[in-house]
């Protein structure tokens, strides 16, 4: 794994690291707001240009080339990005693409055969894979309750098969992850490629998986429309939704000493 240690100047943080739905984005299908992450495009530039601020990359599950595009709109040039909940690293240093080495061969054979699983079985119920995936599943449903209700099946037959996997959701989704690997794994390869330390680390979050983001960080924020559940945990409550609410934990984040 490649290694250069990155250094900012600002006095408390060196980096924030956020998730991307529910936060710089919504957790629908409604449009990205870019006049807002061009307004956080322009702190991650003088972030990259002076060093005295606090540099903004992501940790989410969504598939790596979504969020290299986000990386790059953001211009984030300098600090790997946490790919499909800890599976993948994109270092935009570089241009490399970076498995979790935890991962083997049997265990992508658990996602090939969990895959054909689902597409006899429960495609024809109208479950949708998420494209772009490849060590983990994430599963759609245009009618969220019939979604979530498929998950004591998922459960039931991932154990009889002994495919390891730890099945969560969001809020309109549900996750289908390697025990073993997590935002929190990837969170560790990050710092351990870049020399970062958690003293010196914020975090932004929406929904309870975030967790395992306030664990990797010393100062945690929430958007207003985060889950209830996460609002206690966090060091910051944003009076903003989504990516105003990042705005503001931003502004906030950099201003603290």
């Amino acid at each position: 794994m490649p290694t250069a240690r990155f250094v900012s100047t600002h006095p408390r943080f060196d980096a924030i690291i956020s998730d991307i739905d529910g936060c710089l984005g919504p957790e629908s299908h409604a449009p990205l707001n870019a006049d807002a992450l061009a307004k956080l495009a322009a702190h991650n530039h003088r972030a990259v240009s002076s060093g005295d601020q606090p540099i903004i990359t992501l940790c989410s599950g969504r598939p790596l080339p979504y969020a290299e595009a986000i990386a790059r709109l953001l211009g984030n040039s300098l600090l790997p990005v946490v790919c499909e909940m800890g599976v993948w690293l994109y270092d935009p240093r570089s241009n490399e693409f970076l498995r979790d080495p935890a991962i083997k061969p049997e265990h992508l054979a658990w996602v090939r055969d969990a895959t054909t699983f689902i597409e006899s079985d429960l495609a024809p119920r109208g479950i949708v894979i998420q494209p772009g995936k490849s060590a983990s599943l994430s599963l759609y449903h245009p009618d969220t309750p019939t979604l979530m209700a498929i998950k004591p099946t998922l459960e039931s037959r991932f154990a009889r098969e002994g495919w390891g996997f730890r099945i969560s959701n969001t809020v309109k989704w549900i996750n289908c992850d390697l025990t073993f690997i997590s935002k929190a794994t990837g969170i560790k390869r990050l710092c351990e490629m870049c020399g970062l330390s958690k003293t010196r680390l914020a975090g932004i979050g929406d929904t309870m998986g975030d967790m395992a983001i306030r664990e990797q960080v010393a100062w945690f924020a929430c958007p207003q429309n985060a889950e209830p559940g996460l609002k206690p945990s966090a060091d910051f409550v944003a009076q903003g939704h989504d990516v105003d609410g990042v705005l503001e934990i931003v502004e906030t984040a950099s201003k603290l000493r």
